[in-house]
C-alpha cells in the first residue's frame, strides 16, 4: 500500500517547523509532498502532488486558507490551523472538517491524526464546497475593501471606481489595472490587492493575474493545452495556471 501525503500550508515558519516534526513523529508512514509558506503556493503543491490530506492554516497572506480548502475538497481530508479562540470554532463542529488550534499541542494533533487515519482508510474525501464558504461567512465577515483606484498613465494620473475593473495583472515593479475603455499602473502588489478585494468578485486565476468574475468572457485552451480567458470588452487573453482551474470544473 502506498504511503498517504500530505501538504502543509503555514506563513509563519516556526509553527510550520512544528507541525512538520510532530507529524514526522506521531505519523512516520506521512510523507510531506511540500512545505508551502502562502496560499499560492499551497494551491500549486495541490495541483502539482494530489495529496490525500492538506494542513492549511486559514490565515494567510494573499490566498487564504479557505480558498485552498475550496480547490482541496473532493481531493484531500482538511485540517485547519488557526489561532481563533475557542468560541470562534462553534463552526467547525459539524464533523467533516477538522482543526487544530495554533499553539499545536501533541494531544490534540494525534486526535486528529487518528481521524484522518480512519478516513482515509474508509472513505474518499467529500464535496464541502458549500461547508467551507459558509464558514468562511462566518470568521471572514465581508468588507468594504477598495473602492477606488488611482493610477497614473505616464505623466497622467486617473481615477475610476473598484466597479470598472476588469482585471488586474503584475507587470514588473508595477501592476496593470485595465477597464474596458482604459488602463493605469499602480505600485500595489497582487499580493496586497488580494487582501483588500472582495474574493467573490474577484478571482486570482494565475500567479500574475486577478480578474473580476462577472466580467469572464470565455475560456479557451492554446495549442499546448493551457488554459486561457478573455474577459468582455477586450482582446488580450488571460492565462490561467492549473492551481487556478478548479474555479471553473462546474463551467
Amino acid at each position: 500500500m502506498s504511503r498517504p501525503t500530505a501538504i502543509i500550508a503555514e506563513d509563519e515558519a516556526p509553527q510550520r517547523l512544528q507541525l512538520r516534526e510532530f507529524l514526522r513523529e506521531m505519523w512516520p508512514e506521512l510523507d510531506i509532498v511540500a512545505e508551502c509558506g502562502d496560499g499560492l503556493e499551497a494551491l500549486e503543491a495541490l495541483a502539482k502532488h494530489r495529496p490525500l490530506v492538506a494542513f492549511l492554516d486559514i490565515r494567510m497572506p494573499g490566498v487564504s486558507g479557505m480558498e485552498v480548502a475550496r480547490a482541496a475538497t473532493t481531493h484531500a481530508h482538511i485540517v485547519f490551523t488557526t489561532a481563533y479562540e475557542e468560541y470562534a470554532l462553534r463552526a467547525f463542529d459539524q464533523g467533516a472538517l477538522d482543526y487544530l488550534l495554533k499553539p499545536i499541542k501533541r494531544e490534540r494533533l494525534a486526535e486528529s491524526i487518528d481521524r484522518l487515519r480512519s478516513r482515509l482508510a474508509t472513505s474518499a474525501p467529500p464535496d464541502l464546497t458549500a461547508l467551507i464558504d459558509s464558514l468562511r461567512g462566518q470568521l471572514h465577515p465581508a468588507t468594504r475593501g477598495i473602492r477606488w483606484i488611482t493610477g497614473t498613465l505616464g505623466t497622467v494620473t486617473k481615477m475610476f471606481p473598484i466597479e470598472d475593473v476588469l482585471f488586474f495583472q503584475a507587470q514588473d515593479k508595477w501592476t496593470r489595472v485595465v477597464t474596458a475603455l482604459d488602463e493605469v499602473q499602480i505600485r500595489m502588489s497582487l499580493k496586497e490587492l488580494l487582501g483588500e478585494l472582495d474574493g467573490e468578485q474577484f478571482w486570482q486565476v494565475h500567479r500574475s493575474v486577478i480578474v473580476r468574475a462577472a466580467a469572464i468572457e470565455r475560456l479557451e485552451r492554446d495549442a499546448d493545452g493551457h488554459m486561457q480567458l478573455r474577459v468582455k470588452g477586450r482582446t488580450e487573453l488571460l492565462p490561467v495556471s492549473s492551481a487556478f482551474q478548479y474555479r471553473f470544473k462546474a463551467m
